[in-house]
């Protein structure tokens, strides 16, 4: 690429496989690069696949009654005359080829690649048949040239409603990816080949597409019959006194010491425990939620002196949800981050009267979407880790980092933002610690759902240009060690351990009642 012109893509895509997408990651580019755009569209003829996700998608929206736009949505090319009417004031530098069939062209050419395939009936099938696909951004120099694959990731799909809602999610990663190549690889000389022999997904067919019909309307007779009987996605704390010759990172386990189990109220969830030992008492803040609001605020938890925990009082709310009340020592003072994504920053909270109220301080990083931020001191500088969101997609697959000298001082974005798209890599699980001289993160896994697995991984770079890490074991709920169908959370402080999980919460009387004793504190 030319660094003494303003960058100028021609964006080509196949008129009849036009979706929101199109002009989304077309925006994204004039936004996020200051480039021209410039939209070429050409025929294809319509195939058996397209006609098969166009009748998926319209099934779609009457089973889901999903009403809000979607980037799967079909689109008339009629509505993207800014972009095909666009003349370039400067020659093209690089093309972008969202179509489905292989092209030779005598520039730069970028490529998104799904599951081995290209366009969107590669990310239709790969999503219909196996969930989320391999996401690979690949870069052919010239046509004498063989592509190479720049970045790649996993986007989550926990927040996905549908074959529609998960190609939406993909899509805002792969334009997340795309922008990432552009900014900050094309310079890069060496990458890995692309390797796609055997690996394109089948394509969609009419028959396929009735049987997942049928199976969609039985599984939602099912969701509707469960959320009339019990509460959807109930979480609870477990907690201990561990230390670090029998804790989970000594023993990569949830076995050992027995786990508590703290009391909820049934109607209320407790979940993103995040333990304190301060002034001799032990506490654990956390995110309580109602669910008949769903909305969450911080509670906190008193132990007594024989070990106990008290009654839980609430002690901060804000006009939006709160969550993951991340807790760190700084100055001589303790302070709060927790999770408010909905507000658009990442604020510190300072206690008014410890621990039972807080009031904001300062605002770390704004102008974000960014969850559960979660603060390490490494090579003399703190480092900020967040999973970040850009009104679509999952909430847990694009990690991002800044750093900053102190805790107010400034904070400066990493510059390969987001450093991670991987749905099972990338949100922090709970407050990083340093074992055998190495920086340690638990992480969610949540590509078999929220809430899925937590992965205890190693930092092996972290520096201004790169960030890596080392998965070294997996934990998975469901054993007698942490009985219940979801775990997402690990934190310690001092003597007390504190983990999370999802299980099963009756909402009728009776089975409240059953539900109150299978579920008391232990011990």
């Amino acid at each position: 690429m030319n660094r003494g012109h303003p960058l100028s893509i021609l964006m080509i895509a196949d008129v009849g496989s036009l979706s929101a997408f199109v002009p989304a990651l077309a925006s994204a580019f004039t936004r996020e690069l200051r480039a021209h755009v410039r939209l070429q569209l050409q025929s294809s003829p319509a195939d058996a696949a397209q006609t098969a996700l166009a009748t998926l998608l319209s099934l779609e929206k009457m089973l889901l009654r999903r009403n809000r736009p979607c980037w799967a949505d079909r689109i008339a090319p009629s509505s993207l005359r800014e972009w095909t009417s666009h003349k370039a004031d400067v020659p093209i530098s690089l093309i972008v080829d969202l179509t489905s069939k292989h092209q030779d062209h005598d520039l730069p050419v970028l490529r998104p690649v799904f599951n081995g395939g290209f366009g969107e009936e590669a990310l239709a099938s790969s999503v219909f048949f196996s969930g989320t696909p391999k996401i690979e951004i690949t870069l052919r120099r010239t046509a004498s040239n063989l592509p190479v694959v720049l970045c790649e990731g996993t986007a989550s799909l926990e927040a996905a409603t549908g074959v529609g809602g998960a190609m939406e999610a993909v899509w805002s990663r792969a334009a997340m990816l795309m922008v990432q190549a552009i900014r900050n690889r094309l310079s890069v000389d060496r990458h890995e080949p692309l390797h796609t022999a055997g690996s394109s997904p089948a394509p969609l067919s009419m028959p396929a597409v009735l049987r997942y019909s049928i199976s969609a309307v039985a599984k939602a007779a099912a969701q509707a019959a469960y959320t009339l009987c019990c509460h959807r996605g109930h979480w609870r704390i477990g907690w201990r006194f561990a230390d670090t010759s029998n804790d989970v990172w000594s023993h990569r386990s949830l076995a050992g010491v027995r786990w508590n189990v703290l009391q909820d109220p049934i109607d209320h969830f407790y979940a993103d425990p995040f333990p304190v030992f301060w002034h001799g008492k032990d506490y654990i803040f956390f995110e309580d939620l109602d669910h008949k609001t769903g909305k969450g605020i911080i509670s906190v938890v008193e132990f007594d002196s024989s070990g106990r925990p008290g009654t839980a009082v609430p002690v901060l709310e804000e006009p939006w949800h709160l969550s993951y009340p991340f807790m760190i020592e700084a100055e001589g003072e303790l302070w709060m981050i927790p999770e408010a994504s909905q507000s658009g920053q990442v604020t510190v909270y300072r206690a008014a009267n410890f621990p039972w109220s807080w009031e904001p301080h300062a605002v770390l990083v704004s102008g974000t979407e960014a969850a559960d931020a979660t603060i390490a001191n490494y090579g003399g500088r703190l480092w900020m880790f967040a999973v970040v969101r850009n009104g679509f997609g999952g909430y847990s697959d694009a990690l991002s980092l800044w750093s900053a000298d102190q805790l107010l001082g400034d904070w400066h974005p990493h510059e390969m933002n987001p450093v991670l798209i991987d749905d099972r890599l990338a949100r922090p699980a709970g407050a990083m610690v340093v074992r055998d001289g190495h920086l340690m993160r638990p992480v969610q896994d949540c590509r078999n759902g929220y809430g899925a697995a937590l992965s205890l991984a190693r930092v092996t770079m972290l520096n201004d240009s790169s960030f890596k890490q080392v998965v070294e074991t997996v934990l998975v709920p469901g054993t007698k060690a942490w009985p219940g169908h979801k775990v997402h959370t690990l934190n310690s402080s001092g003597r007390l351990e504190a983990i999370d999980g999802g299980v099963l919460r009756p909402r009728f009387p009776i089975a409240t009642e059953v539900a109150k004793y299978i579920y008391r504190p232990q011990g």
